[in-house]
């Protein structure tokens, strides 16, 4: 039987009459990268403060690492690691201050968060820059330092909110190894997100919009389970058909990818591509290509963005 690491029944955040979180239920197992997929001011951030105690739900049940959440708050945050969108450390102090300012913020000894310092610089390439001041570094090292700081402790569990948002796709790929490593050894990270290619990174994905979760299994399973055929139109004024395409309500979406339409006709309609050329005749000759669905796809899919 998989261990749970998160459970999270019936989950609603007001502030005042604004819902942030509508109804949320989440079951996270350990060990696994779990991703929340969603716009900015969807309710991932406010979800993520509600499962670490910073925030006291409105109504529901939130149970982390075995604590009720928010009786239990200080006993969670002995246990995980959190890190935040916005860079958080100190700038005027070194990377080597930084790591020993939190190893004490958590009770570490001195001779274990020593060690414990040399092995973080090792592992996230930090080694060189120890007694680098923060404040000169660039985004990519500043991620590093974040992650190294947010598992000085070696938390059971860790929270990211957009940890990549502003670093290149060369680093945020590194990142994503450096999280492979920490889930191999045990770790639960439950990780938020606005990248689609990040998002396929997760075990297990939630796709959130207005503080609602619309859809939760692995990528895999989401984007088979789409309930729409694709084709990609190769053709002239595509911005034209786009409209036109729009109009028909076996059109779930089409959106524009260079020289192709990428359609999302619903399975109602069995042969999409005679389909397509039955009511746009001009589209006989034009070239018509059935595609894998991905995960923009679902998104598009289960929340209300597409059809504009």
């Amino acid at each position: 039987m998989t261990e749970i690491a998160v459970s999270a029944k019936n989950i609603v955040k007001k502030f005042g009459d604004f819902t942030a979180i509508n109804g949320v239920n989440l079951t996270v197992p350990k060990g696994s990268i779990y991703g929340f997929l969603g716009p900015n001011g969807c309710g991932k951030s406010t979800t993520i403060r509600v499962l670490t105690g910073l925030l006291k739900p409105t109504s529901g049940n939130v149970n982390v690492l075995g604590l009720a959440i928010p009786k239990q708050a200080e006993a969670l945050r002995l246990r995980i690691g959190y890190m935040t969108q916005k860079f958080s450390l100190y700038d005027d102090l070194s990377v080597v201050e930084n790591l020993q300012f939190i190893a004490q913020i958590f009770g570490m000894p001195r001779h274990v968060y020593q060690q414990r310092i040399d092995q973080q610089l090792s592992i996230y390439g930090l080694t060189r820059l120890k007694q680098q001041r923060v404040g000169g570094m660039s985004g990519g090292q500043k991620q590093r330092l974040s992650l190294a700081t947010a598992t000085m402790h070696q938390p059971e569990l860790l929270f990211l909110d957009e940890p990549t948002s502003a670093v290149d796709p060369e680093n945020r790929r590194e990142f994503w190894e450096q999280l492979f490593d920490l889930s191999d050894q045990g770790t639960t990270i439950l990780v938020t997100s606005h990248y689609m290619d990040e998002a396929e990174r997760c075990h297990r994905l939630a796709i959130m919009e207005a503080g609602k979760l619309r859809a939760d299994d692995e990528p895999e399973v989401l984007m088979n389970n789409l309930g729409v055929n694709i084709i990609e139109v190769k053709a002239p004024n595509l911005r034209n058909l786009k409209e036109r395409l729009l109009a028909c309500h076996e059109v779930r979406s089409a959106a524009q990818l260079g020289i192709r339409l990428r359609v999302l006709i619903y399975q109602e309609v069995t042969d999409p591509i005679h389909w397509l050329q039955y009511r746009f005749p001009e589209l006989v000759t034009a070239e018509l290509t059935p595609a894998r669905p991905s995960l923009e796809d679902v998104f598009v899919s289960v929340t209300g963005v597409g059809r504009q």
